[in-house]
């Protein structure tokens, strides 16, 4: 059974049952103030009877939607009841004939106007019969029971019988109309509440589905909506947000604080980009737009959309440097011969001369000064045209754990390393595989680490790390993690251009070289680092899936400090 006639019939059956039971109650008043007066036994009998049918309906109430005919005679036995009642009580003379109303009603509010009708129908079948046997004398006692001396007049008689009928017909009619049209305002009325429902859940699905932060407040400020994605780049919950001032759920800057209140107080909407301190401590870049919050009303609120622009800000730094890197490079290209030709001339000469004048102690040192000088000069240009015109490579199958393991063994034998300095490998068990030129990739591995040695001239440990990236991705991740002096985050933004080496020694070209590597192979490179805790330069290459562009370092210049 549905749920909207169970309730109907659950009224019905209680307001039958509190009908009787005020009847009852009448009844032994009735009783108690005027013993014998009136015909109570049948009237007894009449109240027990309806109370038997009222649990027999209740038994039979899982049966009523496939059986629909049941509910007919429930409604017919009312309207039977309420004529046995008026019989009862002096037929025509009767104050129960009002009663027939209620079972017409009920019919129309369960049935509609056809329940409704029936029963305004039968009822008035009934009372006519009622009066026309009293006044026949076709029921046998009817003098006895109705307790009145004399009939009325039988013109009062039609006129009463009449007017009855008329009431009955008008109450099926009007309560069929209105139980009808209340079935229609429910209908048009649910339909419109699944509309709105569909709506709302679109609206919600929508917003949701948004990739940036949406959050909407009221003149004041206050937050009354925050979307999932708001949820994610902020690290809050909607439940934690809503109600607060947006000033501290965005941490919005000084010159949005300005925007809530009066319309012809607040700035005009701006666009700006601020850093942002998440739940966990982490610091992101925070793009913020405003714009009004309009209804019919006008003017109610704003609405904030938000996006985390940490990524996209740090490719636009790599872009720029990318552009000054090629500038660098075709510069290069260039000069390349202009400069390293007459130097190597100059260089041979000087150590022919040398040879062969005689020199004082003094001219000799100043000498090997000019030749030494000559020396470090041809590497820096050496190394500076291995970046700026890489070599093409020759990509074949490499197990990156050898690369790792021998770039430790060179480096215990190097120059570089201090007996104040530890070095550690950590690579796993199984093979970690990648398509890629050995030479570049060891020449990755040579630069971190001896950036990572000259970064702890008071010693430290130096790690170098190799191992798969994160599953279904098909990458090789290598990491060099020093306890050097560390950077400050300004200076992360220059350590990729070319001669802004921080150390005494070196051309200033090592990283440089390795994000051109990097960056030919199409991966990333990745710097973190604290001043007085140290640096970790992680390197994500694809495993197999990217070759490597034409031309990176050539494969000499592993050795590049």
């Amino acid at each position: 059974m549905t749920g909207h006639l169970r309730r109907k019939l659950m009224w019905l059956i209680g307001g039958r049952a509190a009908a009787v039971t005020l009847l009852l109650g009448s009844a032994i008043l009735l009783l108690i103030r005027s013993p014998g007066t009136r015909p109570i036994d049948p009237f007894f009998f009449l109240i027990g009877l309806t109370y038997g049918l009222t649990v027999l309906y209740v038994a039979l109430m899982r049966f009523v939607e496939r059986h629909r005919w049941l509910l007919d005679v429930q409604l017919a036995c009312d309207a039977l009841l309420v004529s046995a009642l008026v019989h009862l009580t002096g037929g025509v003379t009767s104050y129960f004939s009002t009663l027939y109303a209620l079972p017409i009603i009920a019919a129309s509010t369960i049935q509609s106007r056809r329940g409704g009708i029936m029963v305004g129908f039968l009822s008035s079948v009934m009372y006519a019969g009622i009066v026309a046997a009293q006044y026949h004398q076709y029921l046998f006692g009817a003098a006895e029971f109705t307790g009145a001396d004399a009939l009325p007049a039988p013109y009062t008689a039609l006129f009463t019988v009449g007017l009855n009928l008329f009431g009955f017909t008008a109450v099926a009619l009007l309560s069929g109309y209105l139980a009808e049209g209340l079935q229609r305002a429910g209908e048009e009325l649910e339909v419109a509440s699944n509309q709105l429902a569909d709506l709302q859940a679109f609206s919600e699905y929508a917003i949701n589905s948004l990739a940036s932060g949406l959050l909407t407040t009221d003149r004041a400020g206050r937050v009354l909506t925050f979307n999932r994605a708001a949820e994610s780049i902020t690290g809050l919950l909607a439940s934690v947000a809503v109600g607060r001032s947006a000033q501290d759920v965005l941490q919005l800057p000084p010159q949005v604080i300005g925007l809530f209140g009066p319309a012809e107080d607040h700035p005009p909407l701006p666009r700006v980009e601020y850093p942002f301190t998440k739940g966990d401590g982490r610091t992101i870049e925070l793009g913020i737009s405003t714009a009004t919050l309009m209804t019919p009303r006008g003017e109610t609120g704003f609405v904030i959309t938000f996006q985390d622009v940490t990524e996209a800000r740090r490719r636009e730094r790599d872009a720029r440097i990318q552009q000054r890197l090629a500038a660098v490079g075709e510069m290069a290209a260039g000069i390349a011969h202009e400069i390293r030709n007459p130097l190597a001339s100059m260089s041979g000469s000087l150590q022919i001369l040398r040879q062969e004048l005689p020199l004082s102690e003094e001219q000799a040192q100043l000498m090997d000064i000019v030749l030494r000088e000559s020396e470090r000069l041809n590497e820096t240009i050496k190394s500076f045209l291995a970046y700026a015109r890489p070599q093409r490579s020759a990509a074949a199958r490499l197990d990156v754990r050898g690369v790792i393991t021998d770039t430790a063994r060179l480096l215990e034998n190097s120059s570089e390393l201090h007996d104040t300095h530890r070095i550690a490998v950590t690579v796993p068990d199984a093979e970690i595989w990648c398509l890629a030129d050995e030479a570049q990739i060891r020449q990755i591995v040579w630069n971190l680490a001896t950036n990572g040695l000259r970064a702890m001239p008071d010693g430290g440990n130096l790690t170098l790390s190799a191992g798969p990236g994160s599953p279904g991705i098909g990458e090789v991740v290598i990491a060099v993690q020093d306890e050097g002096v560390g950077m400050a985050a300004d200076e992360l933004d220059g350590i990729l251009q070319p001669f802004r080496g921080g150390f005494a020694r070196g051309t200033g070209l090592g990283l440089s070289i390795v994000h051109r590597i990097v960056s030919d192979y199409g991966g990333e490179l990745i710097v973190t680092s604290q001043p007085g805790e140290g640096t970790t330069v992680t390197v994500r290459l694809p495993a197999g899936s990217a070759q490597p562009a034409p031309g990176a370092a050539p494969a000499d210049a592993q050795l590049t400090r």
